[in-house]
């Protein structure tokens, strides 16, 4: 994340991020291979062309990633953990959480909210 340059009022920065199947050590019987990946962007998320990916795999990640996201303190657990397991016991599908480059958004751009300034 940016140290350099302060962000202005109502500005802040997320990392964008790719989740990527690590290791299958089991019988996945959504056809994922390793490899198979998507990104989070922002808010969105979004697949390589003609890709899919397993919606069971995926919805263990969802809660985890707006943490991803974020800079943390760097003893929290965000800041050193970046696997995640596929929920099917028979699967044993791995995913890696890697952090790309960081980016800056607007509030006002991603909330409904006014922003108001100021702290809190």
């Amino acid at each position: 994340m940016s140290d350099t340059k302060p962000l202005a009022d109502g500005q802040f920065e997320l990392y964008d991020l790719s989740i990527e199947v690590e290791s299958i050590d089991g019988n996945c019987t959504c056809a994922m291979t390793v490899g198979d990946k998507f990104y989070l962007k922002g808010g969105k998320l979004s697949l390589p062309e003609g890709q899919d990916f397993c919606v069971y795999a995926l919805q263990s990640c969802l809660p985890l990633l707006p943490a991803k996201q974020r800079k943390n303190h760097p003893a929290d657990w965000m800041e050193t953990d970046a696997r995640i397991i596929c929920p099917d016991p028979a699967c044993k599908l791995i995913m890696r959480i890697d952090r790309e480059s960081s980016r800056v958004l607007n509030h006002d751009d991603v909330s409904p909210i006014e922003w108001k300034g100021g702290e809190g």
